[in-house]
């Protein structure tokens, strides 16, 4: 996998652009970029959806939105009315944020429903990634959340927000990885800035990368984004 060459990652990429602050300028040029380089999607909040599903129409590139971001304390009402919504508006893919507290307080029932709530709100064969948020999570509870996510018929497992205490670990996906097998996909994000922990994240399981860093890792450099 270490021989990869950098370009050949732009299809693991979710190029994301997900501060509070984002101006549709930024929006503009992320989507660009993505058709360019054939990025897999664009990951962004709600809100542009519409604007990304016109701007990336034809181009092959997927629109992925967030539910429940970045805390994942809504209900789990909230969150599958937000998702139906999202999708409504042109989302392909919906990356919902686990509910930590309630993960934290071994309330896995309500965590699964949580889950399942989203899958069952969005037309089926639509992509869910789960965020479990793995920084605030022991290796235990990354097991067991990702067995929740495939028991609530997830698509994906994903590590992180990107704006939590910490980002992806490669240690995190080979767990995830391990739990899933090839039931679920594992997304790694948040810390990928860079073509070698690109590589890592994929030779470790990922097959998918969210970050804010997709030219620098495509181009072989690396790039100072916290995301």
């Amino acid at each position: 996998m270490s021989k990869i060459n950098p370009k050949d990652l732009a299809k693991y990429i979710d190029h994301t652009a997900l501060k509070a602050a984002t101006p549709v300028e930024e929006i503009q040029k992320l989507c660009k970029e993505a058709a360019q380089y054939k990025f897999a999607s664009v990951c962004i909040n709600p809100y542009y959806v519409p604007y990304c599903k016109k701007a990336l129409a034809g181009s092959g590139v997927k629109v992925c939105t967030v539910i429940g971001f970045p805390l994942g304390a809504t209900t789990k009402e909230a969150k599958a009315a937000e998702a139906a919504k999202a999708v409504a508006d042109g989302a392909d893919e919906v990356d919902m944020v686990l509910n930590v507290s309630a993960m934290k307080s071994k309330e896995y029932k309500y965590v699964e429903d949580d889950i399942k709530a989203v899958v069952e709100a969005v037309p089926k064969g639509t992509c869910v990634k789960v965020i479990l948020e793995t920084c605030y999570l022991t290796k235990d509870e990354i097991k067991l959340a990702s067995e929740l996510s495939m028991k609530a018929k997830a698509t994906f497992v994903k590590t992180s927000t990107g704006f939590g205490t910490g980002g992806a670990l490669v240690e995190d996906v080979k767990i995830m990885k391990a739990v899933v097998g090839d039931k679920l996909e594992v997304k790694a994000s948040g810390a990928v800035r860079d073509y070698e922990t690109a590589v890592a994240m994929i030779e470790a399981g990922a097959t998918r990368l969210g970050t804010s860093s997709g030219l620098a890792i495509i181009s072989g450099t690396k790039s100072n984004s916290a995301y």
